[in-house]
């Protein structure tokens, strides 16, 4: 490791070991640098107090430590979701909800500035990627909404902007950090990743001894038509990533979670009902029904509350476990990509 400037929040505790090291201190001083990160979560340096000067000196003049600013906070007055609009040290603008459900608070955050998965119904993707996020990026985004709330987090879901098996090295660092015992020591089982569906990286998810549950971004129940609705499908068919989907249950014993938008005259009919069941029927899986959120520049419309309970109906009928989501923050732009998409518009 050189002394060019690194960013101490995405390092494991072994490479702050190397960076103690080499800054000449006893390597058990790794571990005090790692729990005011990641326990205490400051913000800078100067905050670590049980430290020599000279030893954040030495950090100051060779490492950063990523913080996020709140650019924007809005809260629903229906249901008290929390929308955050989060400044990166490049400019760039992030989100992330802050929800609060019977069983916990849960946060959803982005893995990446933007999306280039392309998927029809989603505002992420309209202006493209920008770039990835690192470690760090995704841990402040959390860090950053305890503060704010001053409330603990018991759950989190990877389904904000961007594609998580896109940017796979960062977001499994993340995971390891955010589970880690010395820092937020979050369970495994308390979090979940959605996925339009890169085939390779859920097999390599599959081994990476990190049981989180898989969220599937399905939304068709045909090649064809998912196509249509999402460019990745082209690539890795209906029947590649179901049998991914099967083998990443086999190695984690963690149920499938099925994600699927209802758009109006598009997914929604009796005939859709009946080829989803039988296409995860034999899947240890879950369907998650998500009545579409009308995006601008698309002209897909949302089912009536009906309409869902009627799909909903129709799969209990034929075996398949299904609910519908709760709709959180409506009235603040909930959705995925729809304030920071604003935001830039107007700024």
């Amino acid at each position: 490791m050189n002394n060019e400037q690194k960013e101490l929040r995405s390092m494991s505790l072994e490479e702050l070991q190397q960076v103690m090291v080499l800054a000449g201190e006893k390597p058990f001083r790794a571990k005090q640098v790692f729990e005011w990160l990641h326990k205490k979560q400051v913000s800078s340096i100067e905050e670590m107090t049980n430290l020599s000067k000279k030893l954040r000196t030495y950090l100051k003049e060779n490492y950063t430590v990523d913080t996020l600013k709140v650019a924007k906070e809005l809260i629903s007055s229906i249901d008290g979701t929390r929308k955050y609009l989060f400044k990166l040290s490049d400019g760039n603008i992030i989100e992330s909800v802050w929800m609060n459900y019977k069983h916990g608070n849960s946060v959803c955050i982005s893995s990446q500035v933007g999306c280039r998965m392309g998927c029809k119904f989603c505002a992420s993707t309209l202006g493209g990627l920008v770039r990835n996020l690192r470690p760090s990026e995704m841990l402040e985004q959390i860090y950053r909404i305890k503060e704010a709330t001053g409330q603990r987090v018991d759950s989190i879901v990877i389904m904000g902007s961007g594609e998580p098996l896109d940017n796979y090295d960062s977001v499994v660092r993340f995971l390891r950090l955010i589970t880690d015992e010395n820092g937020e020591n979050l369970s495994r089982r308390a979090i979940t990743l959605s996925t339009c569906g890169i085939v390779p990286r859920i097999y390599d998810l599959a081994k990476e001894n990190l049981p989180i549950t898989l969220a599937l971004s399905l939304h068709a129940t045909t090649n064809e038509e998912r196509i249509e609705l999402m460019p990745i499908a082209r690539k890795y068919s209906l029947d590649e990533v179901l049998e991914a989907c099967e083998y990443y249950f086999k190695q984690t014993g963690r149920r499938i979670s099925f994600e699927y938008s209802l758009v109006k005259d598009v997914n929604n009919s009796k005939e859709h009902a009946k080829r989803l069941s039988e296409l995860i029927s034999k899947t240890n899986s879950h369907v998650n029904l998500i009545p579409v959120n009308p995006v601008k520049e698309r002209s897909f419309e949302t089912v009536t509350r009906k309409q869902a309970e009627d799909f909903q109906k129709m799969l209990e009928k034929n075996g398949v476990n299904a609910t519908i989501r709760r709709e959180m923050g409506r009235d603040i732009s909930g959705a995925c990509g729809q304030l920071r998409r604003s935001f830039i518009e107007k700024n």
